[in-house]
């Protein structure tokens, strides 16, 4: 069973950055989407952003697109979410996810995907 562990988050100021870190165990995840959503209370989680397994392919919210960065290290079996200019709409708690098919991240339909992390509270103070 594929299991997904977080890291890196914590609390910073408007302006500053985060680097959330996402590792795999139980088997490799080469030929895996990653994606990344966000959740506050009451409400659904949302897309963040995902990277495709071979090519690298990568899909941003829009009000994320200039500001995060998502990348993937195979050898590490591990994602990251580089979080740039942070702004007080950004608190959340993050999860990272693991899906076999790219398109289910795109779609953004958190029911359909495969594997989740725990998620990391991520909070930014105005």
């Amino acid at each position: 069973q594929v299991q997904l562990v977080e890291s890196g988050g914590g609390a910073v100021q408007a302006g500053e950055s985060l680097r959330l870190s996402c590792a795999a165990s139980g088997r490799p995840l080469n030929a895996y989407s990653w994606g990344w959503f966000r959740q506050t209370p009451g409400k659904e989680r949302e897309f963040v952003a995902a990277i495709s397994d071979r090519d690298s392919l990568t899909r941003y919210a829009d009000d994320v697109k200039v500001r995060f960065a998502v990348s993937r290290d195979n050898t590490k079996n591990t994602s990251y979410l580089q979080m740039n200019s942070l702004k007080s709409g950004d608190t959340a708690k993050y999860y990272c996810s693991a899906d076999i098919n790219y398109l289910t991240h795109v779609s953004g339909d958190a029911d359909r995907v495969q594997y989740w992390g725990q998620g990391t509270q991520v909070t930014v103070a105005s």
